[in-house]
């Protein structure tokens, strides 16, 4: 069977099975649902709560939240219009947790509001390994606590994640960013040391210049990062109050033994981000090495709407980055689970018995799969192997006549009669 139809380019599928999608492995549901837990128990053993918000927002919202020069805006983000209100498909999720942080009077619940998230984003940009159109991160957001030590812990809880999943070549690197009004200053002696050497940028640094300087550090061309080797540092501007608050994130690191390097290139090139910036990185994915990113955005609050700032700091991180790091470690992905019991029917009478039956099974809490198409006995024990399960229980006119059923234990190969009545507490006593 086949259809003319195909998904998106920059989306996939996810299939129970896993699969390869252009050399790219897609990770089967169960590998899915797996990992998406793993990240839920390292957040809920952190005291963190999850939010979710809907999938598409005010266009104006994301735009503030973003900024309207960034590329995530510029790389024409997936929008529409209604009854006169544009929208877009959130390429991103701090900004509408911010947004439902301030409707919803979260700050009213009491105390620091740790919040995590995942789910599906969306850019149109072109796609490459690992980054599509469509795409998943999980992220963590810390709102109401300007204390180092909440620095600290977003980064340790970052690290965790990745521990959970045996990526261990990882780098950390962090650095402050000061407020904006010292920020500014060095936006200023940046545009003036880099603008001699405008006719030698790439076109997108000449139009970050002339926009955003600061999104010139992010480059990765060797020949810009020769030229930016003797640039003004932003450690030189930033104000005292920036530099203690840095000094003690990093003692609180030390105290957890996170290892990190200073990178004073590291900045975020929008004016509501204040102090700690970070990213995490993994060698092994090449040169696309990016895993997570954060820092401080104690001003996004005021951007989009606040009368007052609201001190917060979080990180986001790829799903699919995630796998593809898992992968390169070379660490294995749960298996899915196999089904305790699999009902094999020979003749109509049986087929609807195990009809009845198996729904009361599942009742009783034990996973359960039967034949649906009518098959021969052979067949019908080939799909049990095939669903690994670990019972096969056979049932037939002779079994309806003795009220016990024969039951087979799939590794071993062992068969024995069970009672109808005593069924389930045989494999629920062996689970």
């Amino acid at each position: 069977m086949s259809t003319s139809f195909q998904n998106i380019k920059g989306t996939f599928d996810i299939l129970p099975d896993a699969y390869s999608d252009g050399g790219t492995r897609i990770a089967s549901s169960a590998e899915w649902h797996a990992v998406e837990e793993t990240i839920r128990d390292v957040m809920h053993r952190h005291n963190l709560e999850e939010i979710r918000t809907p999938i598409f927002e005010p266009t104006e919202l994301v735009a503030r939240g973003v900024g309207q020069m960034t590329d995530i805006v510029s790389k024409e983000m997936f929008a529409f219009e209604r009854s006169g209100t544009n929208y877009v498909l959130r390429p991103e999720i701090t900004a509408p947790v911010m947004r439902s942080f301030l409707q919803h009077h979260l700050e009213q619940r009491g105390g620091v509001q740790k919040l995590f998230y995942i789910g599906p984003c969306f850019r149109a940009e072109q796609p490459q390994k690992g980054r599509y159109r469509q795409f998943h991160q999980f992220g963590v957001e810390v709102i109401g606590a300007d204390d180092p030590r909440a620095d600290a812990e977003t980064i340790a809880i970052m690290m965790a994640i990745y521990r959970a999943f045996g990526v261990e070549n990882t780098s950390l690197r962090i650095n402050t960013l000061g407020m904006p009004d010292a920020r500014a200053k060095f936006v200023n002696a940046l545009r003036d040391y880099l603008e001699p050497y405008e006719d030698d940028l790439s076109e997108t640094s000449r139009r970050r210049l002339a926009k955003n300087p600061l999104r010139i550090l992010d480059t990765k061309l060797d020949y810009e990062q020769e030229i930016l080797a003797n640039a003004p540092a932003l450690t030189d501007f930033v104000e005292a109050d920036s530099r203690e608050h840095y000094e003690r994130v990093k003692t609180h690191l030390d105290d957890l033994s996170i290892e990190y390097e200073e990178d004073p290139l590291l900045v975020r090139g929008l004016d509501y981000y204040t102090r700690t910036a970070f990213e995490l990185e993994s060698p092994d994915l090449g040169a696309q090495s990016a895993l997570a990113g954060g820092g401080r955005y104690d001003l996004l609050a005021e951007e989009i709407g606040s009368s007052q700032p609201v001190p917060s700091i979080g990180f986001a991180a790829g799903m699919e980055r995630l796998f593809l790091a898992i992968e390169a470690a070379g660490n294995d992905l749960p298996e899915p689970a196999g089904a305790d019991v699999f009902f094999a029917s020979l003749g109509e009478d049986a087929e609807r018995w195990v009809f009845r039956t198996v729904h009361r099974f599942r009742r009783e809490g034990l996973h359960v799969a039967h034949d649906l198409k009518g098959r021969s006995l052979k067949s019908q024990m080939k799909e049990a192997n095939r669903q690994d399960a670990t019972y096969a229980i056979i049932i037939g006119g002779n079994e309806l006549e003795a009220g016990a059923a024969q039951v087979k234990h799939m590794a071993s190969g062992e068969q024995v009669e069970v009672p109808f009545d005593g069924i389930v507490d045989f494999v629920m006593d062996r689970k």
